[in-house]
Parts: C-alpha cells; structure tokens; sequence
C-alpha cells in the first residue's frame, strides 16, 4: 500500500551530500579543492587556446547538428578542422562557415568555386542531403561565400555508432 505524499520521499540526496561534504573539510582542504577544479578549468582552456593557434580555425572542433551531410556525416559525428589561409578552397572540400545574422556554423560541401584574375575567391555550398544548394541559408543578397566566411574545413572525424 502507498501512503499519500510518499512518492519521491527516498531520492538520493547525492547533490545535498555535496554540501555536507563542504561543511565538514577544513579551510585548507576546501581551497585544495577549489584550487584543483581551476587548475583543471585553466588547462582546459590553454589546451582549446593551443588548438585554435596550431590548427588556425577560430573553433577546432565542432559538432554536426544536422543531417544536411548524410551519409557523410551525422548528427553527432565530431570534425577536426584546420583553416589555414594559404590553402586554396577547392570543389569537393567540405567546410564549415558562418553566416551573418546566423550564430550556429554550417557544414557542408563546396561545389563551385571563382577565382578572379585579382585572387579573390568565391564558392558556393550545398549539403550533400539536400536538394538545392545554399543560397537560401545565405544572407540576403549574397549568392556566394567568401574566405572570411570560413570557420575551417574538415580534416577529420570521429563518428558514433
């Protein structure tokens, strides 16, 4: 039989226990922890920081949010990007961009690319699932992408099962 206002009544209390276990350290053991969690915060940011400057993308890594690149990639799969500005965009690489006005960045696979007699480089996208190219994900007016808006281009991946 189950008494009204007993359900829930024995949850682990794990996330209480933590304060507990603050209560009971003293001074110097409390400032090893606290020291110990920065210490292992700071090298998780000098190791993002190393990443971004041997690798010259602004995000080293990133997460596939879509299937637009199915069967490529899926949701999930995580790719190493370089972005060195040396290394010319060529049809068939697949990059990831940014758009004005649009804070995720998107994967997907170049699939014509202009060069003009002064250099300059255009480049027009599409994912490999979809049916049209990327002008629609663009910013108005804009028919073709550019280096700047370039995050990085893949270079590896590491995929789930």
């Amino acid at each position: 039989m189950v008494r009204a206002g007993a359900v829930g009544a024995h949850l682990p209390a794990s996330s209480l226990d933590i304060f507990g276990d603050l209560k009971k350290m003293n001074k110097r053991q409390l400032y090893y922890q606290v020291l110990n969690f920065a210490m292992i915060v700071s090298s998780a940011l000098m190791i993002w920081k190393g990443l971004i400057v041997l690798t010259g993308s602004e995000s080293p890594i990133v997460v596939v949010l879509s299937g637009s690149m199915e069967p490529a990639f899926h949701r999930g799969d995580l790719l190493f990007l370089t972005n060195f500005r040396e290394d010319p965009i060529r049809a068939g690489e697949i990059v990831v961009f940014k758009v004005e006005g649009r804070d995720i960045p998107i994967v997907h696979r170049v699939i014509k690319v202009h060069e003009k007699d002064n250099g300059d480089i255009k480049f027009l996208t599409k994912g490999d699932n979809n049916e049209v190219d990327d002008r629609g994900l663009y910013k108005e007016g804009q028919n073709w992408l550019e280096k700047k808006d370039v995050v990085g281009r893949a270079r590896g991946m590491l995929f789930w099962l």
